[in-house]
Order: structure tokens, then C-alpha cells, then sequence
């Protein structure tokens, strides 16, 4: 499924679950949720990957080198990411930097 783990030695990463029960609530809502949800912890968050687990889809698709972590989070992580937001446990997954 491509969880993100949880370093409790990294304070400076924010990981945010919300949960939506909402009929309609889909990849476009839960992206105009996370960038809100974004836009209230710093001015200008830069969305750098995501996941849409419903339909199995991820941004970006190449492989950022050989590792057992999916692509998503490997290229959000190496690029700085520090702000996770988690929509309904997993369904949707977008990760930040909060510049």
C-alpha cells in the first residue's frame, strides 16, 4: 500500500490523518483538502507527490533509484518533504514542502 513511516526522532516532518465520510469525496476533493489542510501550516506549500489508492495511481511514476520504498515517497523524501497529509487512513496520500 505504500505507507509512510513514522521517525519519531524527526520532529521537523508533520504528519496529518483527516477523515472524510462525505458521498462524492474523491481524488479531486481530497486534493483541494490537502492543499487547504497545506495552506494552514505554512504560506506556500509545495505539493511535490501523491497517491490515489482507490484507483492505484501515484505522482511521480518513474523510479528514483533502486529501493523498497514506492516511487511517490522516495522522490517526495529526497526533495525535502516535511509535511505528509493522510486522507481517509491511506486512501489519499500527498506530501509537502513547506517552503
Amino acid at each position: 500500500m505504500g505507507r509512510i513511516p513514522l521517525k519519531a526522532s524527526d520532529t521537523s516532518v508533520e504528519y496529518i490523518r483527516l477523515q472524510v465520510d462525505e458521498p462524492g469525496f474523491d481524488f479531486s476533493k481530497a486534493q483541494d483538502l490537502a492543499k487547504k489542510t497545506a495552506l494552514e501550516k505554512t504560506s506556500m506549500p509545495m505539493m511535490l507527490s501523491w497517491k490515489n489508492e482507490i484507483e492505484g495511481t501515484y505522482y511521480p511514476t518513474f523510479e528514483c533509484g533502486k529501493t523498497d520504498q514506492p516511487a511517490w515517497i522516495v522522490f517526495a523524501e529526497s526533495r525535502g518533504a516535511n509535511l505528509t497529509i493522510d486522507i481517509n487512513n491511506g486512501a489519499y496520500i500527498f506530501m509537502f514542502l513547506k517552503l
